[in-house]
């Protein structure tokens, strides 16, 4: 059962050069489909506000919406790789007034489309029967190469996202080695994406043309297309046949590594296009190609995606499942609110039609504001909470939070002295694991790109904590030591004060404190920049230390002190120590002039294993809206 069409849901997918728009009217069905040129606008939100502005008066506004983009999507914030937009979720889903904004990898919704696929909307290429209910595979040669999968999981399918257009080309011939050698004239990591892409076309008909010692006129890949099947131009026919060959191996490899017997699809802007050479070209007979598992590959059918609009298809599919899980799922907690309203006191109806009508913006409204708007006492938003089963407002917000964003429940489950020893595991293990999901989904970059520059800037780090807090800072003190910045750890108030007052411009001062509210601390964060030293805070949202930080890291955790002893906040804040050191270590090793002149002159930065192109250790911690202790 389909998630009611109130309204049009908006479709969009985009890439580095066309971002496309289509309104979903009814499930399937789609109008108004429209291609705007990236380059005529100047983010994301222009580009989207053009098609919403050019819809007739008539039109009822979307209010959900899925972008299937060209881009990894980790967290909140969205940063193309080959194009300058970038934008948050939650920032545009606010701007652009969508009660839903959901936003996918292009080739992950492409894969969701793949079940919705008729024999219409597809060409097989070659032999093969698809086994029912196995995994498939796909492909997709455009700007870059997508590379994605269908795992079947109960009634439904489960989507891989993957980078693996970036797996190392393998040379078949003394040909593709030559290509192989040229194309190492340009990239150290010579890459299938390298080949098998727009930009990939056009490399290999430059190396074709040095192997054969001829002049060739600079082509980009669909004026090689044009040449070979219009023109029959020799070299560019030779470029289609190894491009072909080339997605062949690919393609076989996937089928392989998968186990995709459910078949193989390709899909892309390069290979619908190439029409009926595709299925007369080397691809089937290269993928073909195993050695002692070429049997098990020949049975695997492979098939070219001819749906102009399966990206659109497969967004839908995940936005459907998006709102089922928030409207139509007995288990989500709106659902939860809607059912008990009529069994709720009039009081207590108040808040739950302010939940329903702003779930968004209750998540970081503070118990007074979302009083107010209610037109009830603070006791009755708590009794609200509880009426529906959890244990406070910061329970309440931590469930809702993970009803919104569809992801791994988020609850915090007391400890109680009659759990036995597996229960008492069960819940530890729960608590924490669920927290860090929920510190990963909601990631700050921005906020720990400001403190890690903070940091590697400083001339000494000198962090404070008290109480269960203290080995926050006394592990922050060990790790600066090693990546060899100047550090100290004062936990104890009298020394806290002292060292504050000895501060001075270019030293941080690192102050750990969940609450933020302790006088000691906030004492040490006005000494510091009274002496023109940086505060770095790792403490609870809007509380007085927040406000006076020079940058806040904002962590917080379901824990009652008065029960026990923190145990997720501490694994919380010690992981934002990690990734504060790790993200202070790589940028000192990628800048060794940058060190501090203090430092010794044996001292060295410790040098961080490289990452992948354009991934950042560094990244935003967000706030899990509820409050821990130090004491």
């Amino acid at each position: 059962m389909s998630a009611p069409f109130d309204r049009p849901r908006l479709l969009a997918d985009v890439g580095g050069t066309f971002a496309r728009f289509a309104l979903e009217t009814a499930p399937g069905v789609l109008e108004r489909a429209v291609s705007l040129r990236c380059a005529d606008h100047d983010d994301f939100h222009a580009a989207v506000r053009a098609y919403l502005d050019a819809l007739p008066q008539d039109v009822l506004p979307p209010q959900h919406a899925a972008v299937a983009i060209a881009n990894p999507v980790e967290g909140d914030q969205v940063r193309m790789t080959n194009y300058h937009w970038e934008f948050s979720i939650e920032a545009m889903r606010q701007r652009l007034g969508l009660d839903t904004l959901v936003v996918v990898n292009d080739f992950t919704a492409l894969a969701m489309a793949l079940p919705r696929l008729g024999g219409e909307h597809r060409q097989a290429v070659g032999q093969g029967q698809a086994v029912p209910n196995s995994v498939v595979g796909l492909l997709g040669s455009g700007t870059g190469l997508g590379v994605s999968g269908l795992i079947p999981s109960g009634g439904g399918w489960v989507a891989l996202g993957t980078e693996g257009g970036h797996t190392s080309f393998s040379p078949r011939d003394e040909r593709e080695i030559a290509i192989l050698r040229y194309a190492w004239r340009e990239h150290a990591h010579v890459s299938f994406e390298r080949l098998c892409s727009g930009a990939g076309m056009a490399l290999i008909y430059r190396a074709l043309a040095d192997l054969h010692g001829i002049t060739a006129p600079p082509r980009q890949a669909p004026e090689i297309t044009q040449a070979a099947l219009e023109d029959g131009d020799a070299l560019a026919l030779e470029t289609l046949e190894v491009f072909c060959a080339l997605l062949g191996t690919a393609a076989g490899n996937l089928a392989v590594t998968l186990g995709a017997t459910g078949g193989i699809y390709i899909g892309g802007g390069i290979v619908p296009r190439l029409g009926a050479y595709f299925e007369r070209s080397p691809f089937r007979q290269r993928f073909e190609e195993r050695g002692r598992f070429s049997r098990y590959v020949a049975a695997i059918p492979t098939y070219v995606i001819t749906a102009e609009d399966a990206t659109f298809q497969g967004a839908s599919a995940i936005l459907e499942a998006q709102l089922k899980k928030l409207h139509g799922n007995a288990d989500t907690l709106l659902a939860q609110v809607r059912r008990a309203k009529a069994q709720l006191t009039p009081a207590e109806q108040r808040v739950a039609e302010q939940v329903l009508a702003r779930p968004r913006a209750l998540l970081t409204d503070p118990i007074g504001e979302i009083a107010r708007l209610a037109g009830v006492s603070q006791p009755t938003v708590i009794r609200f909470c509880r009426s529906l089963g959890s244990e406070g407002l910061s329970d309440f917000k931590l469930r809702l939070a993970s009803s919104l964003t569809g992801t791994v429940p988020v609850t915090h489950t007391q400890v109680t002295v009659d759990d036995s020893m597996v229960e008492l595991g069960s819940k530890v293990l729960g608590n924490t694991a669920s927290a860090i999901l929920q510190v990963r989904n909601q990631l700050n970059r921005d906020t720990i790109d400001r403190a890690t520059d903070c940091l590697t800037r400083a001339r000494r780090i000198e962090c404070f904590g008290s109480g269960h807090y203290a080995v926050v800072a006394q592990d922050a003190q060990l790790k600066f030591l090693r990546v060899g910045v100047p550090a100290s750890s004062h936990t104890e108030p009298r020394l806290q004060h002292l060292a504050a007052r000895v501060l001075g411009p270019g030293d941080v001062a690192l102050i750990v404190s969940p609450g933020g509210r302790l006088p000691e601390l906030l004492d040490v964060a006005d000494q510091a920049r009274q002496r023109g030293a940086k505060v770095v805070a790792i403490t609870a949202h809007q509380s007085p230390l927040a406000r006076k930080a020079d940058v806040a890291l904002l962590v917080e955790s379901a824990e009652d002190p008065s029960i026990q002893l923190p145990m997720v906040g501490r694994i919380l804040h010690l992981l934002v120590i990690d990734i504060l050191a790790v993200g202070l270590a790589l940028r000192r090793g990628a800048q060794p002039e940058a060190l501090d002149p203090l430092d010794e002159p044996e001292a060295q930065p410790v040098r961080a294993r490289p990452t992948a192109p354009g991934v950042s250790l560094a990244g935003p911690i967000a706030s899990l809206t509820t409050h821990s202790h130090e004491r």
